[in-house]
């Protein structure tokens, strides 16, 4: 019954796309096709908040700068930019040739350029409580900013902030058309209107999302040709991930970017190396990725094992990570030994967590001979994560904790996980710039969520202190130092557990020229072509 209803389910999608390109006139060999099972809920840029979003989000949209493969700060809409020695004032040179994409909204001409008011308005909204953006936190360092004509912008800091370019990079920071957004709303949302490679076409939600190529985009490749080469995208929403692997399979798409359990074993061998059936057929891209897999505690939970730093510390060494990157993940990744901080970010404390199941032992036993009861807690997951869990609930057991797993949609467990009702859960964080605050901001109490990303509510005065101190430290070796020594405290207090350092991995068809990796996963479509 269940493969039927697959079957249907996909006679349906192929009919619906059929008649579209039909009608929309498309070379088939121009459209680049993906599955986002996660879903897409906005593509106003103010609510870039994950990947499933940010991905078309960054196909619509510019901002003043932007990253490449290396995350190196390069240029996008502003051409130039200085920042005076004190690191306070950074003043940018738009570029003249940017324009919106084509709406009616605009009058006459159906488009106009974009000048340097349009980030003194996009910036503002970004700010607006009305809005309710969770970006705003991204403007946290910022005094004022001003157009000091068509085309230059200044932003003044309230203190200086080395990671603030990488930061600017972000598409909450993308530029908007008050025009189209006076008339919107928060219908933005579904009607956006930017000055990407892609403009907006169609989106039948929950079933297809259609970009469509800009004509009129301003960055061309390093041989002076126009960007971008494709004609289409096209986003499908199937939320079965076999699914979408049977259709990567056939051909119906052009790449997928997940491994799930389900058909790892299939692609991959033991070691990590694409399997040799598939090697004429299809390509495998792998490299570093700036995103740690971890449990989290809430730490003001009513259970008192999660407020006990015994039990967090007896979870941290009482499980295999290096098995369980083997096993689970087929070695695609890093066991994270030494902490929160991924590989390729400089900061970490180097402070190893070891495989100690005796010492696990101990802690739980004296945990328990102080007066407490025999830990039972409640692990928080959603479906992708099960294989995972259930591995550390197996694990855990040998050192007298038990876990419960439970499983939540991932959007139930995202809303749970913000408004503090899991004691337990599984997480992720991808870095949204390229420094380790990135990832020591989850830590600072300044951070709570829901307004934040400290999850897990820690609060630690000396940490807060070196934080602080580390935002306004302009020399890098001094802040390196003040972020180990953060890493350090937190580590010391277990808030949470890190699993893994993830490794970006994708599956592409022979057929799909262009299409790079880069360390927080973005998907960059405008370089991408098909034989």
């Amino acid at each position: 019954m269940q493969k039927r209803r697959l079957i249907l389910h996909f006679i349906y999608l192929t009919i619906l796309f059929y008649s579209c390109t039909q009608s929309d006139k498309v070379n088939e060999n121009a459209i680049f096709r993906y599955n986002e099972y996660r879903n897409v809920t906005s593509l106003d840029p103010a609510f870039a908040r994950n990947p499933q979003n940010i991905w078309p989000i960054n196909q619509l949209f510019n901002g003043l700068v932007q990253l490449d493969k290396n995350l190196t700060i390069q240029p996008e809409i502003a051409k130039a930019w200085t920042i005076s020695p004190d690191g306070l004032t950074y003043q940018f040179s738009l570029r003249k040739d940017v324009f919106f994409h084509s709406s009616p909204l605009f009058g006459e001409n159906q488009t106009r350029a974009v000048v340097a008011s349009d980030f003194v308005y996009s910036f503002d909204r970004l700010k607006d409580p009305k809005v309710a953006s969770p970006g705003g936190w991204v403007l946290q360092q910022v005094e004022s900013y001003k157009a000091n004509d068509q085309h230059t912008f200044t932003i003044q800091l309230k203190t200086p902030f080395p990671a603030f370019l990488g930061l600017l990079s972000m598409r909450y920071c993308a530029v908007v058309p008050h025009e189209v957004i006076s008339y919107y709303g928060s219908s933005f949302r579904s009607n956006p209107i930017g000055t990407g490679p892609f403009y907006f076409k169609r989106w039948d939600e929950n079933v297809k999302l259609v970009l469509r190529k800009n004509t009129r985009y301003f960055e061309k490749d390093v041989k002076g040709r126009k960007l971008p080469y494709l004609e289409a995208v096209s986003i499908q929403f199937i939320p079965d991930i076999q699914s979408e692997f049977m259709l990567f399979l056939q051909g119906k798409l052009d790449f997928i970017n997940s491994l799930d359990a389900s058909y790892k074993d299939e692609l991959l061998t033991p070691t990590g190396a694409l399997q040799s059936k598939y090697k004429e057929r299809l390509n495998m891209l792998k490299g570093p990725y700036l995103n740690t897999e971890y449990i989290g505690f809430y730490l003001n939970a009513s259970n008192p094992a999660i407020q006990s730093k015994k039990i967090r510390e007896a979870i941290n060494l009482g499980f295999d990570r290096n098995l369980m990157i083997a096993y689970l993940r087929n070695n695609i990744g890093y066991p994270a030994n030494q902490g929160f901080i991924p590989k390729g970010l400089k900061g970490t404390s180097g402070i190893p967590f070891p495989y100690d199941v005796e010492k696990a032992r101990n802690l739980v036993a004296k945990y328990i001979e102080e007066g407490g009861e025999k830990p039972i807690l409640t692990l928080t997951t959603d479906a992708n994560y099960l294989d995972l869990c259930e591995y550390l609930q197996r694990e855990l057991q040998k050192i007298g904790i038990d876990i419960k797993v439970e499983v939540l949609p991932t959007a139930s467990l995202r809303q749970a996980k913000s408004s503090g009702k899991l004691e337990l859960f599984r997480a992720s964080w991808i870095a949204d710039y390229p420094d380790a605050e990135n990832y020591l901001s989850l830590f600072y109490s300044k951070n709570f969520s829901p307004n934040g990303p400290n999850y897990t509510h820690f609060k630690n005065k000396e940490y807060d202190t070196l934080y602080e101190e580390a935002l306004s430290t302009l020399t890098d070796s001094l802040r390196v130092k003040r972020y180990r020594q953060m890493d350090s405290l937190a580590n010391s207090e277990h808030p949470i557990i890190p699993l893994y350092y993830d490794q970006v991995i994708r599956f592409v068809q022979k057929n799909v020229e262009g299409m790079e990796i880069n360390p927080i996963n973005l998907l960059v479509l405008k370089t991408i072509s098909k034989k």
